[in-house]
């Protein structure tokens, strides 16, 4: 009889496969509550890594970061009309607190233009306090009624940027550089994901928002997840705060604002972009460990020797882990690494030591090699790298080879029902044939130029429509 797989096979049941592969690879549990989740410990080792690589880039781009209150005054969200209409459905409120009926409802943070807003209103005087970049690292509730962990949860972890500049110009390049500088270099060269970049219709922006430029990534069963998005915000919430500055004439004028984000949704991005039937493929750049080295027996000098062999990966720069769990049978272990999608497994057994080798299986391409354990530590950083490339040249050829261009707007659903992307000029669809698509349950996930650029303005008329179902 036929040993039963660790996980759903992608092909029988992608959705139940993700479930199984977050449920064995320990990545999170369901929340006690509806729509929320526990993220586990190595989980988290995700989001950390990402958090690590992203602040890095974010200060590189000028910003610091801060902490904004959890609780934001309801009258603040009906200040912009457009945003807490956006918003309504999602929103938790609070009416009691301390036993008391509260004198006005606070709503736990969806999103935060505009309680930053209340302080860039006190904040900023002059042109000389611009522009004011700000980040925060924090958690938002929108209350969700169809939750998936990572992908649609009830509370989630993000960052959240807002920034006020002195003219529309800076305000629109910025929100370009963080959309290119920071979330495209930290996707393709980190995540590994090859994402697709473009600009959102108006029925798909961001409340409140004047233009939303959009990550778009393929998962594995060929549906779209938005990455991230940078807003462009004009003077919307300027205009609701009066958020004023005195220019270097000397006359009173609103400030153009940005507003950006990217949410643990990333990691769930990570698990269907580059996750097979045998469990996560970590790329090596964000693994928490990279590599692995596992003693197969309860043996003095494996033990030894396995504990050597992470002192020296240690010290030429990779990030290691020493298994010498010997009271836990060495195939079990074997495959929790394997679900859990360490880029390298280093294996060393008694026999092994006596050839002066050790087992190499290299999770990301696959196979066991026997390599020299002198070599270890001068080779695994280029099989690292080569592995890296591999999972964003694999996203790359995904999304190119199921991504067709049509005429019509049944040939779209055709093909984003089929498990692809669609691209169909913009002048062909329209908004009318926007709405005819999400009658299918298909979206139009961003507009790009027709050499492949994103758009500069919303007048769009020679634009592609990139249409797909997604998460």
């Amino acid at each position: 009889m036929a040993k039963a797989p660790v996980l759903t096979p992608q092909a029988d049941d992608f959705p139940r496969w993700y479930q199984d592969l977050i449920n064995k690879a320990e990545l999170a549990d369901n929340g006690p509550v509806r729509g929320t989740m526990i993220i586990r410990p190595y989980g988290y080792g995700l989001w950390e890594r990402m958090q690590q690589e992203m602040d890095a880039r974010i200060k590189a781009a000028g910003a610091q970061n801060a902490y904004f209150p959890l609780f934001i005054p309801q009258s603040y969200l009906t200040k912009e009309a457009e945003h807490v209409e956006g918003f309504a459905p999602e929103l938790a409120v609070v009416t009691h607190g301390g036993g008391k009926e509260l004198e006005e409802p606070v709503v736990v943070r969806p999103t935060s233009e505009t309680i930053i807003n209340a302080s860039f209103s006190k904040w900023v005087q002059s042109y000389r306090d611009l522009p004011l970049l700000i980040n925060q690292w924090a958690n938002v509730v929108r209350w969700e009624m169809r939750p998936r962990v990572f992908l649609r949860t009830t509370e989630f972890l993000w960052q959240e940027g807002h920034t006020a500049h002195a003219t529309y110009e800076d305000a629109r390049d910025y929100a370009a550089y963080i959309h290119k500088e920071v979330y495209e270099d930290f996707m393709v060269n980190v995540l590994g994901i090859d994402v697709l970049l473009g600009r959102k219709t108006p029925r798909e922006r961001f409340a409140g928002a004047v233009n939303t430029l959009t990550l778009e990534g393929m998962m594995g069963d060929g549906k779209a997840l938005q990455m991230g998005t940078s807003h462009e915000l004009g003077q919307n919430f300027a205009k609701a705060f009066n958020t004023q500055y005195l220019s270097r004439d000397g006359r009173q004028e609103l400030v153009w604002q940005t507003s950006w984000g990217s949410s643990t949704r990333m990691v769930g991005g990570l698990i269907m972009s580059h996750g097979d039937d045998s469990g996560l493929r970590v790329p090596p750049r964000l693994a928490p460990v990279q590599a692995v080295v596992l003693a197969i027996k309860d043996d003095e000098a494996v033990l030894a020797k396995v504990r050597e062999i992470g002192d020296r990966l240690s010290a030429a720069g990779v990030r290691v882990q020493v298994d010498d769990r010997t009271d836990t049978p060495f195939g079990r272990r074997a495959v929790d690494w394997e679900l859990k999608g360490v880029p390298v497994r280093i294996e060393v057994g008694p026999r092994d030591l006596e050839n002066g080798t050790a087992m190499l299986a290299r999770r990301i391409p696959g196979g066991k090699e026997p390599v020299a354990l002198d070599a270890l530590a001068g080779l695994l950083p280029a099989l690292l790298e080569e592995d890296q490339a591999l999972l964003l040249r694999q996203s790359r050829e995904r999304r190119e080879s199921r991504t067709s261009d049509v005429a019509t707007i049944e040939q779209a659903v055709e093909a984003a029902t089929a498990g692809g992307w669609a691209r169909i000029p913009w002048a062909d669809l329209g908004e009318e044939g926007e709405a005819r698509l999400a009658e299918h349950s298909v979206t139009v996930r961003c507009l790009v130029a027709e050499d492949g650029s994103v758009p500069g303005s919303d007048d769009a008329p020679g634009n592609v429509a990139v249409v797909a179902r997604a998460y």
